[in-house]
């Protein structure tokens, strides 16, 4: 059994899927409140070999393969101001509750909203923002500003329209993302009111993606995906010379 071609195979599609993950960074990278996804490398024993008595060794030796395992990095963007006052920016941890069209909850920190045509506060998407008694609505007729406060607060003029249901997890590793900025609860994963979160009107988040950095990872992994081609193209030749060789009763 040649190990090396199971382990050099293993490498190129952990690389392959750190190319992916990288793409997608990019791609999001100019998305508000986009959370960055970063791999890791492990090994995992894959299997056992016995010892060649000529090393000296005894008993079964294992031999790994490389394994990934991607994360969410839930660290903070940049506030920057945009002079919309629908939009909003989050400054602390925390995240703004919608709901989704199978009536389920979505947790995001993309505040880039707007009001649909019967006056409720939605995402880019059209889904419902939430408040604490529901969606959030405004009278379409009334031409009085909206306003938030730090905490969430919100009116059209001096009308008070509820207040923004901002939710925060002990636990962020239990969120899965879901495309397009939005995260999606892993059951017993349980949001609390966020506490330490205040809201910027007129701003949004920045992602924590690094465009430079993230150019920066996919030449790596091309390199890295590269080099181990060329131990697989070097194992299969190695093969074919001992299957020429053996094969050649002269």
């Amino acid at each position: 059994m040649n190990v090396s071609l199971y382990q050099a195979a293993a490498a190129m599609n952990a690389n392959a899927r750190w190319q992916e993950v990288v793409s997608e960074n990019l791609s999001s990278s100019a998305y508000p409140g986009f959370k960055k996804q970063e791999l890791s490398f492990s090994a995992i024993e894959a299997g056992k070999l016995a010892a060649n008595p000529a090393t000296g060794l005894g008993g079964l030796r294992s031999w790994s393969i490389p394994s990934t395992t991607s994360t969410t990095n839930f660290t903070t963007g940049e506030v920057l101001p945009t002079g919309n006052p629908l939009d909003f920016g989050l400054e602390g941890t925390g995240f703004f509750e919608v709901q989704m069209p199978d009536g389920t909850s979505a947790y995001t920190r993309d505040g880039e909203f707007k009001l649909d045509t019967k006056g409720h506060l939605v995402t880019k998407q059209g889904f419902l923002v939430l408040g604490d008694s529901g969606p959030l609505q405004f009278d379409s007729t009334n031409a009085a500003p909206i306003t938030i406060s730090p905490t969430g607060e919100v009116a059209q003029g001096t009308d008070a329209k509820g207040r923004l249901k901002l939710v925060d997890f002990p636990e962020p590793g239990m969120l899965n993302p879901a495309g397009s900025g939005f995260f999606l609860a892993q059951p017993g994963a349980l949001p609390l009111p966020a506490a330490t979160t205040s809201v910027c009107q007129g701003s949004l988040e920045s992602s924590n993606t690094s465009s430079l950095n993230e150019m920066a990872n996919l030449i790596s992994s091309l390199r890295m995906f590269e080099a181990n081609q060329r131990v697989i193209q070097s194992q299969d030749e190695r093969m074919g010379r001992v299957i020429a060789d053996l094969g050649n009763p002269n």
